[in-house]
């Protein structure tokens, strides 16, 4: 099964839209796993089993891992998720750009090393930074297009033939680039118009949304704003809101984090209808 073929899937059996990241901070993990050689791999991997059935999707941050070396650390968690749920996307969240044989070595990362259905790279660098990617036909490609962040603006909204960049990539990805139906999109849920603007452009091509929770971004404008006709084509990012719900006197991490899932892919869908 294919990356998209296991997106709708997953979308449909989990009545879910909701995509859980995955960004350890050593410093705010509960003090009795803070120093544990596995801390990481089991606040992970508990907080994936908490929420597996709420979730469209997983995406562990690599730059969480690898600042601390934990590299095999997240190999194993890779691992865990593909066992144990093996119908729930993983989604590597790299960013890479580079291109030729440097991105086919990221691809191999990606892919190979450590397992993932996807990951997200950076088009900066133009088709041949993508391409190496492509190369896993079976693979999902989640190209940035309009970032969360507000400096994104300082080149995205820079105008290329009469048109925001941001829109000038998601018209490449969808009518040129995306030849295998592999590719995604990165659109934040801070700018919802702008949102709006590249659905329009790519049709029912899914989209990565980071931006709730933590972020501020609203979900119900979100939602009108990227879902397909059918009611899907997002995988609706949150992660620090999730990670570290906890807290009330008591409460277990885990099961903290899969309330708080929980009401957010139920808020998801109230808006989905």
């Amino acid at each position: 099964m294919n990356f998209i073929n296991k997106l709708s899937a997953a979308w449909t059996a989990n009545d879910s839209l909701l995509c859980v990241g995955l960004d350890p901070d050593v410093a705010r993990l509960p003090q009795h796993l803070q120093q544990e050689p596995d801390g990481i791999f089991t606040f992970c991997t508990q907080i994936v089993d908490a929420t597996a059935d709420l979730a469209c999707a997983f995406k562990p941050q690599i730059a969480y891992f690898a600042a601390l070396g934990a590299e095999r650390q997240l190999e194993d968690i890779c691992h865990y998720i593909r066992q144990t749920h093996p119908d729930i996307p993983l989604i590597l969240d790299a960013k890479r750009g580079d291109i030729g044989a440097t991105a086919r070595q990221y691809a191999r990362e990606a892919f190979d090393r450590y397992g993932a259905d996807a990951v997200t790279v950076n088009p900066y660098m133009g088709s041949d930074s993508v391409e190496p990617y492509m190369e896993w036909e079976d693979k999902g490609v989640i190209i940035l297009c309009r970032t969360s962040n507000p400096g994104g603006s300082d080149l995205q909204f820079l105008q290329v033939d009469g048109q925001p960049l941001y829109q000038h990539v998601a018209r490449l990805v969808a009518e040129k680039w995306n030849k295998n139906g592999q590719c995604a999109l990165v659109v934040g849920a801070t700018f919802p118009g702008e949102l709006a603007q590249v659905r329009a452009i790519v049709g029912d091509m899914p989209l990565l949304v980071p931006g709730i929770g933590a972020q501020g971004g609203d979900i119900a404008a979100t939602v009108a704003a990227g879902k397909t006709a059918d009611g899907m084509g997002m995988m609706i990012n949150s992660s620090r809101a999730i990670l570290y719900a906890e807290h009330a006197p008591g409460e277990d991490f885990a099961a903290a984090a899969r309330r708080v899932a929980l009401e957010t892919r139920d808020a998801i869908n109230l808006q989905r209808a």
